[in-house]
């Protein structure tokens, strides 16, 4: 078997997607004449899809976010966010994802005339037929925006939702002059509702993002702290031989950081592949584990970022079924079904694999 075909055969975890940076270009384009929507690039889905990542692939975050004004305009309507709800599932199915969760703004899909509760059942709708017919396990996360004076709306949009399918309220958006501080009252809101946090921070800013996060909103996990990497120090031979006080905080709690390789070459987070401190903090055991971010931007899946890790750094079948049991316990999901997975899917998925290629040797 292909070192591909292994990681795409085993069960994994994803914690970071995004819902609007997802779409297969072929849906992009058949929505977009639905609604009269013009302002696409190209109406070949090849050519769409190779626009939207060499548009992303900039280096910096600000153009990597702006391929989102297409994909949004087109989840305006019920039947688009399901489609695209329900396709996500069925491609992480294809992609050997047993468990996501996925997020959006839902601020964002209000433009044609939905309510906030049109966009979370029609989502919801999409994500639950997906858990029928393909068996993927999910979790929906609500990003507030940074740049947006509406994050209490969305928290309480969240609590609102908790039972139905929500676990989980985030900050998302451009990073430099919007500090997660800004948004203390819909933070202080989710810690009194006893409900999960998880804040884009350390990515296009540096670790004092990922401090205030924790420290000032109570961050239960981080996306990306790429720039935490910035708390530590190094010997000449490129080994951690020191780390700040943040780093040691996040290390002794055991935060979880959502590691996406891809997508932060493409955002500038950092300059290439290479330098990308995940092995760092991998190896330092920091709970860490891989994601894809934007599959659409950065011409990603989850199993193309585990073979970037096995290629760039060595990683194998023990460390991907490591940093997949990092992320399962990491989810937000209730402590019971968290051992459900660990134990009744991720734990004999990776048996059944080992088994299998013991055998193909024989």
């Amino acid at each position: 078997m292909d070192t591909i075909d292994i990681i795409r055969g085993v069960p994994k975890v994803q914690l970071h997607d995004h819902l609007d940076g997802g779409l297969r270009p072929s849906t992009i384009i058949e929505l977009a004449k639905e609604i009269n929507y013009d302002k696409l690039p190209t109406s070949d889905p090849g050519e769409l899809a190779e626009w939207f990542h060499r548009g992303a692939n900039k280096g910096n975050l600000v153009e990597y976010l702006q391929g989102f004004e297409h994909t949004c305009a087109v989840m305006q309507t019920k039947e688009s966010l399901e489609r695209v709800a329900y396709e996500m599932m069925e491609d992480m199915h294809n992609d050997g994802v047993c468990y996501i969760e996925t997020r959006f703004a839902p601020i964002l899909h209000l433009e044609r005339g939905l309510h906030y509760d049109d966009v979370m059942k029609a989502v919801l709708t999409g994500l639950e037929r997906g858990q029928k017919d393909f068996g993927v396990g999910y979790g929906l996360i609500l990003c507030a925006l940074r740049n947006m004076q509406v994050s209490l709306e969305i928290a309480e949009l969240a609590a609102n939702y908790r039972n139905h399918g929500v676990v989980g309220f985030d900050l998302a958006g451009e990073e430099g002059g919007f500090p997660p501080k800004h948004h203390l009252d819909a933070f202080h809101f989710i810690q009194k509702e006893n409900f999960n946090i998880t804040i884009h921070a350390g990515e296009a800013f540096g670790k004092e993002s990922i401090w205030q996060a924790i420290q000032w909103c109570g961050a239960h996990r981080i996306g990306h702290a790429t720039r935490l990497i910035e708390d530590m120090t190094f010997d000449r031979e490129g080994n951690i031989v020191g780390k700040g006080e943040l780093a040691q905080y996040i290390l002794d709690k055991r935060i979880p950081l959502e590691i996406c390789l891809l997508s932060n070459v493409h955002t500038g987070a950092i300059d290439k592949l290479e330098s990308h401190p995940f092995i760092h903090l991998y190896k330092e055991k920091f709970r860490v584990f891989l994601n894809t971010d934007d599959r659409l931007m950065s011409d990603t899946t989850l199993t193309n970022e585990y073979m970037t890790a096995t290629e760039m750094f060595g990683i194998t079948l023990d460390d991907i079924e490591k940093l997949n049991l990092n992320a399962m316990k990491s989810s937000f999901l209730p402590y019971d079904k968290r051992l459900n997975y660990i134990y009744n899917i991720i734990k004999p998925g990776y048996k059944e694999m080992r088994d299998r290629l013991i055998s193909l040797k024989v």
